[in-house]
């Protein structure tokens, strides 16, 4: 099915959660080190990317913390 991360879409098996879709997305990036997640214009918990599901069509912005000045 087809998602979009961050207005690219992303193919991702059904079923997919969005740790799942992150990993695709980005596979450096860990729930919980540096990086948000908001499904629609909600943010989801770093702790709750495996258990959240996501659906053809939504949208998700990955967020990542960058270091330095």
């Amino acid at each position: 099915m087809e998602i979009f991360v961050n207005g690219q879409a992303l193919q991702v098996p059904d079923g997919s959660s969005v740790a799942q879709a992150v990993k695709l997305f980005a596979p450096t990036v860990e729930p919980g080190r540096g990086a948000a997640v908001a499904l629609g214009d909600q943010v989801v918990a770093s702790s709750r990317w495996s258990q959240t599901a996501v659906n053809a069509g939504d949208h998700l912005e990955l967020l990542t913390a960058v270091a330095g000045g």
